[in-house]
């Protein structure tokens, strides 16, 4: 059944960026409805580190940091496959925090400011004519003035779009598979630390409660060498690494089965697509490596609040608000994801990464210079 009602401005997706950009404008008083695939609140393939860039933009949508006695995170380790440990302090910092409970928040958040939440309900496709936006559901269409797209790292939409990345077949920055769980472990609270393999590394902070997230990211070339086993390339693969090997011998699994995602790519994408302003993951995904990808959605949505407000009270044209969110976010994240990417390069191959890491470590001026090249300001 068709909705006859035109909403402000439709969300895809209901993660960090999604979330975020909904709360900023319907405080504002827009009409704003949110579309996500699942049902909150649920878990997902990601590190769960925050860089402290985000902080203060968190506690003015309304989560209320510090009441939640996060642990914060202010060191960094390196390992690599060879077992050499680089050992660093994060200027900034950051904190930790599960999706399952940070995006469940915001939901609620959402809601109360008056944001019409569509869970379990997925958008199977986008149309643009006479200047609105038609969102195809299971639960019908629905219109509006303005569309985003905070869908993730890959969508159905990215597909039927024929986006660039989606056809692309390189190797070193596309294939990869992301695995996650959470465990009980003795890691200090305090560290985040990456743990390299061969075609792949494994982050592991500290959240709330007494859990850590151990996320990895791996080739997909590591999976087919391990007959599609998880457990198996856990054993013949990461374990290689004997940080990793400790961890992941001695740690407890909350979850047997762990979260996973396919298909992962660092290419380019557009900020602009089909008329939607994109966000997130969808508008460009950093490597976990440098750990800021939850703070960059979040930056991303203060961004585009902006420029949607600006459209709908009519100061700016739907061209100047396209290129004008476009603009701002290559000035504030397009480095950002080349330094990433060029970071992703000199990891994978195991002479390579180890004989990276062992660079780092003799020089930490640069190592320093890298890390600040990774993080943001507060915004």
């Amino acid at each position: 059944m068709n909705e006859p009602f035109v909403y402000d401005t439709g969300v895809i997706g209901g993660g960090l960026a999604g979330l975020g950009l909904s709360i900023q404008l319907a405080k504002k008083g827009y009409k704003v409805i949110l579309f996500e695939k699942e049902s909150y609140p649920f878990h997902k393939v990601c590190g769960e580190y925050i860089s402290m860039e985000s902080w203060p933009f968190l506690q003015s949508l309304g989560v209320p940091l510090p009441e939640m006695q996060l642990p914060i995170i202010k060191k960094l380790i390196v390992t690599a496959p060879n077992g050499t440990v680089l050992q660093d302090e994060l200027p900034l910092g950051g904190f930790g925090i599960s999706r399952y409970t940070l995006d469940a928040l915001l939901k609620d958040i959402a809601i109360e400011a008056g944001v019409t939440v569509k869970e379990h309900c997925k958008v199977t496709d986008v149309q643009f004519a006479d200047d609105l936006f038609s969102i195809h559901t299971k639960d019908g269409v629905f219109n509006s003035q303005v569309c985003c797209g905070s869908y993730g790292k890959k969508s159905n939409l990215d597909v039927k779009w024929g986006r660039n990345f989606t056809l692309h077949n390189s190797r070193k920055l596309n294939q990869f598979t992301g695995i996650k769980y959470h465990i009980e472990s003795n890691v200090a609270p305090d560290t985040i630390a990456l743990h390299n393999f061969k075609n792949g590394y494994c982050g592991i902070s500290k959240i709330e409660g007494n859990r850590y997230c151990l996320c990895y990211l791996t080739h997909t070339d590591n999976l087919k060498e391990c007959d599609q086993s998880i457990e198996k390339m856990e054993a013949e693969i990461l374990s290689l690494n004997p940080h990793l090997k400790t961890i992941l011998e001695n740690c407890k699994k909350l979850y047997a089965t762990p979260v996973s995602i396919s298909q992962i790519s660092f290419l380019q994408k557009n900020q602009v697509e089909q008329h939607l302003l994109l966000l997130g993951d969808a508008a460009g995904l950093i490597t976990p490596l440098c750990g800021n990808g939850m703070s960059m959605a979040l930056h991303a949505s203060k961004i585009a609040a902006v420029h949607v407000a600006s459209f709908l009270d009519k100061k700016t044209s739907r061209r100047e608000m396209e290129e004008g969110y476009t603009k701002e976010w290559k000035i504030h994240f397009a480095k950002r994801l080349s330094y990433g990417r060029i970071i992703q390069f000199f990891f994978g191959k195991n002479w390579t990464t180890n004989l990276f890491i062992l660079f780092m470590k003799k020089t930490p001026a640069f190592t320093k210079w890298l890390i600040s090249k990774t993080h943001g300001k507060p915004f």
